[in-house]
């Protein structure tokens, strides 16, 4: 994967990532293992929003509480292993594979868990389907030679925002006399978005593809 070919994120230029990054690396921790500890991550924040469901009080407050602390977790394994395999020069033969599935499988567990959370599981699946459906169209627009498509109003760091916050929201929301009412708008959010950005990603594709043969 070159650098065109990675989301770009302006946390990469940060000094506290670049000093993280640089022990990492040092210690011979690899690029997939760090893969696949984001996978850790994602199935804590989705165990954890799936309990929320069975608790009520400060119990259900803690859950949702380290539901967004595994979301944050999953997104700094991201951040490492890419600045670990590339700006460490540890890339592997296997990487591209390490990078993208561990992804895919990391967005449905964080979103069939924010279904369980409001016990709509339904909802849950639709939006880790969308979810899947926006990175397979930029991958398949990279296999057509359209690189690096990582806009749209809910590509991943928007939608593991928006759980993040939900999350957090969720915590307090007895304070207010509410309970699920955040998280029902975060998974309405991610499946609406998600769908707007795949189709955008199509629509560019699409367009890319025709002025090529123009």
């Amino acid at each position: 994967m070159t650098e065109s070919e990675r989301r770009p994120l302006a946390s990469r230029q940060t000094s506290w990532a670049r000093g993280i990054s640089r022990r990492l690396a040092a210690s011979r921790v690899t690029p997939n293992q760090v893969s696949r500890v984001s996978m850790l991550m994602a199935l804590i924040a989705g165990a954890s929003l799936a309990a929320s469901a069975e608790f009520d009080g400060l119990a259900r407050a803690g859950w949702l509480v380290l539901a967004a602390l595994g979301i944050q977790g999953r997104l700094l394994c991201n951040l490492f292993d890419g600045m670990i395999a590339i700006e460490s020069g540890q890339a592997s033969p296997t990487g591209a594979l390490w990078n993208e599935v561990p992804d895919r499988i990391s967005d449905a567990l964080v979103l069939v868990g924010l279904g369980l959370a409001i016990d709509a599981p339904a909802l849950g699946w639709a939006a880790a389907a969308l979810a899947i459906l926006t990175a397979y169209v930029r991958a398949f627009a990279d296999s057509l030679g359209h690189r690096g498509d990582f806009g749209g109003v809910m590509a991943k760091p928007q939608r593991m925002a928006v759980v993040t916050i939900a999350a957090l929201i969720a915590a307090l929301a007895p304070l207010w006399g509410w309970r699920d009412e955040p998280l029902i708008v975060a998974v309405w959010l991610v499946i609406l978005g998600s769908g707007w950005t795949a189709w955008a990603r199509a629509r560019r594709l699409h367009r890319f593809l025709r002025q090529g043969r123009a």
